[in-house]
């Protein structure tokens, strides 16, 4: 998975939501509530496939349609790029 626009990568397997992986990488994502409803991680899918663990995350149906994603409630199904421009790196992981 990348982070763009500041081009940080890590590993997920896929299981682990995308905001759990990223963090387990030292990526620190906006997040709040954890459980789709603030929108506070509230991303865009620039390539790649993501899928929501809820079947009505907090996201309107054109938000979905143009790629918007929840990373707290989202997990990778294939090689993914998001645009995150709050995302930063952290040493602290």
């Amino acid at each position: 998975m990348r982070v763009e626009p500041k081009g940080l990568s890590f590993e997920t397997d896929g299981e682990a939501s995308l905001l759990v992986a990223a963090a387990r990488a030292g990526v620190v994502l906006p997040s709040s509530c954890r459980n789709g409803t603030c929108r506070t991680c509230i991303c865009q899918v620039q390539s790649g496939k993501a899928r929501h663990r809820l079947e009505w995350p907090g996201l309107s149906v054109d938000e979905q349609r143009a790629g918007y994603i929840l990373p707290c409630v989202a997990v990778a199904e294939t090689d993914l790029v998001i645009v995150a421009p709050a995302a930063k790196f952290t040493t602290n992981c």
